[in-house]
């Protein structure tokens, strides 16, 4: 078989069927979105656990809680987002795509709604999960740091929200005791639960946020703060290491610190901030703090927004140019 190379002008027709112009279909759709198939993937999940929390598992919050969770997550976001783009005279984010442009804006307030209501217990008393969405949707609009070029929100909202509320409410809520997870279940499906929530969040984790360095340093810091905490205090070593068997570790492990938009995205830098927030929480628990998991996600992300607006500011400094004062002689020079 030949090639023949046509030798006619551009443009000029000739006989045989002409080359038609590649279309956008035919060039190949385009590639859709990472961060919004993960963000929609990450709603799909806890919508469905939360369902199946409610009806198999033993959920013990009010089946109302969740509803009016979201309606809060829901008004906030769409409230502040408006006043924002107001004040900043530009187009709100959840405009100019039709039906798709609020859905895709609100599936962040989505999963920061049910996260704080599944994860803490507020008995009959709903003022606690209303202030704590509240708190993790506002804090993305508050608490921002220029990072990478442009102002971004760097305190995971449903872990800030959850941390907030236990340290305004500490004696009227909790944090949801782990046998609400599996209270239904019988032996084996209480395995396949923890199972099924870590095979799920690798894969999430794994193809879609790219987190898996940072899930591997804090799987390995967590077992070597265990291990030290045993070495040189004395701790059980079972006690220590069995928190990674529950549901809510696993859960935590692999949709709470794995926020893609609060967390590194070089693999070098989400290693250290996993293994920083293992080594935070074994100084916490050596300090007997509480709901130690919250707290030392949320103390290491305030100390990575405050360690990038000191970058910030440093390079700020260090770009003005110098301010040359004249000295009194020349002063005096120049009037004379």
């Amino acid at each position: 078989m030949t090639a023949t190379i046509d030798q006619r002008a551009p443009g000029t027709p000739g006989p045989g069927p002409h080359p038609v112009p590649a279309t956008p279909a035919a060039a190949g759709a385009k590639p859709k979105d990472p961060h919004y198939i993960a963000l929609r993937n990450f709603a799909l999940s806890i919508s469905i656990f939360n369902t199946f929390g409610y009806t198999l598992l033993g959920f013990e919050q009010a089946w109302i809680f969740p509803l009016i969770a979201i309606t809060v997550a829901y008004t906030t976001e769409l409230t502040l987002e408006t006043i924002q783009a107001w004040a900043q005279r530009r187009t709100p984010r959840y405009r100019g795509k039709g039906l798709r442009g609020p859905y895709e804006f609100l599936l962040p307030a989505h999963i920061t709604a049910l996260a704080v209501n599944m994860l803490i217990y507020t008995n009959d008393n709903i003022g606690p999960v209303i202030f704590g969405v509240m708190v993790g949707v506002s804090g993305k609009y508050i608490l921002q740091a220029p990072i990478a070029g442009r102002m971004r929100h760097y305190m995971n909202p449903s872990n800030f929200g959850i941390t907030v509320t236990l340290l305004v409410f500490s004696q009227w809520v909790a944090v949801a005791q782990p046998y609400e997870f599996t209270e239904n279940a019988n032996t084996y499906f209480r395995i396949m639960i923890a199972l099924i929530i870590a095979t799920a969040g690798t894969v999430l984790n794994t193809a879609l946020t790219k987190r898996t360095a940072l899930i591997v340093g804090w799987l390995g810091g967590f077992a070597i703060q265990a291990f030290i905490r045993h070495w040189i205090w004395n701790i059980s070593l079972f006690s220590a290491l069995g928190v990674m068997t529950g549901v809510p570790f696993v859960l935590f492990s692999n949709y709470m610190i794995s926020d893609p938009g609060t967390t590194p995205s070089k693999p070098r830098a989400q290693f250290m901030f996993g293994g920083s927030v293992a080594m935070v929480y074994g100084a916490l628990m050596l300090a007997n703090v509480v709901y130690t998991l919250f707290f030392a996600t949320a103390i290491v992300c305030a100390a990575r927004g405050l360690g990038w607006w000191t970058v910030h500011l440093y390079k700020k400094r260090k770009t003005q140019p110098a301010v040359t004062v004249p000295s009194t002689t020349a002063a005096l020079s120049t009037a004379a």
